[in-house]
């Protein structure tokens, strides 16, 4: 895979504007802790650090995006934003826009995870539920934009997003800059492309791989053939990074700053988050889970090695994470 300067220059994103996103970032969302697991490396056959993103107020790696994005929107007197969300990026414009009093509405699919769409609802945000998918949604999102003259909010494609994501490569080149091998989840592509940007700018000696869900195929597909491929179906619990349309300037960021992409199966995202829960003691969300299922999967690659894994979130339903992790039935009421 590329990797050289020239070839960063290609990239949307620049090193300045990511080092500038930080004051514009909540510090609830910054200098998050990366934590060897001992437990979890000696299960796995390898060291294994934990970048752990879900101890802030929407449990999840996106309020770095959402607090880039909305500072600039209200620099430039934006009133209303909207956004398509499986939950996650909902939650945290909600956060956002609301501490800087801009109304927000998140528009989701009738799939939603309903636990996300109730944080979604408490942080302020006016929640529209349309369609069978996060594509869907996002058809809504941008028509209620036209109709209504909001600030459209396009994960991924919005540079802000993959900017304020990309200050989770700072914090790890910083911390560790004999970094080894960085496994992050891929889904439409703004903390893929953005950590993946500042870890090839700043230690390009890395390996960055992304991981995806079998189920969710759309984006490895893409890079892989190196032009965006559709698909027609969504069949993950990792609602997080599911997706079916890649968009194309995401994909030519993908393209020069990871150097594989992996596809992982759901047995074995349910194993990652139960590995994380037993060895680490986290609750994780499906798509957090996916650098601990690559290693389980391909335990020869990554032996012996110093593996770093984004936990990119934590928003998940204590029904669904007993039944996939803790083996038990749901409960008739959940809090």
């Amino acid at each position: 895979m590329l990797s050289n300067v020239s070839d960063l220059d290609r990239v949307r994103l620049r090193l300045d504007r990511v080092r500038a996103a930080i004051g514009d970032i909540d510090p609830v969302f910054l200098d998050t802790p990366a934590l060897e697991c001992a437990p979890l490396g000696r299960a796995l056959g390898c060291s294994m650090t934990l970048k752990i993103e879900t101890l802030n107020p929407v449990r999840c790696f996106k309020g770095r995006g959402t607090e880039t994005v909305v500072a600039a929107a209200r620099e430039n007197g934006v009133p209303r934003m909207v956004c398509a969300s499986a939950g996650n990026l909902g939650q945290a414009l909600a956060y956002s826009g609301s501490r800087r009093g801009l109304d927000v509405t998140v528009v989701a699919a009738r799939t939603a995870n309903p636990l996300k769409l109730r944080r979604i609802a408490d942080l302020g945000a006016q929640v529209r539920v349309e369609g069978e998918d996060i594509e869907d949604a996002r058809l809504l999102a941008r028509e209620i934009a036209k109709a209504d003259g909001a600030y459209l909010v396009e994960d991924s494609l919005d540079l802000a997003t993959c900017e304020g994501a990309a200050t989770i490569g700072l914090e790890l080149v910083r911390d560790d800059p004999a970094l080894d091998v960085v496994l992050v989840a891929l889904g439409g592509g703004a903390m893929a492309s953005g950590v993946g940007y500042a870890v090839r700018s700043l230690a390009g000696h890395a390996e960055m791989i992304g991981i995806q869900p079998a189920g969710a195929p759309a984006m490895a597909l893409s890079w892989r053939r190196g032009t965006v491929v559709e698909t027609d179906r969504i069949e993950t619990i990792a609602d997080g990074v599911a997706g079916r349309c890649p968009i194309p300037e995401v994909l030519d960021d993908l393209l020069v700053v990871l150097d594989d992409v992996v596809l992982v199966g759901e047995d074995s995202i349910k194993a990652g988050m139960r590995a994380l829960h037993e060895h680490a003691g986290l609750v994780v969300e499906p798509s957090a889970a996916l650098g601990v299922a690559a290693v389980l999967e391909q335990p020869e690659r990554f032996a012996g090695r110093r593996v770093t894994t984004i936990l990119c979130g934590s928003n998940v339903k204590p029904a669904d994470f007993a039944r996939w992790v803790l083996g038990a039935a749901p409960h008739k009421a959940e809090i």
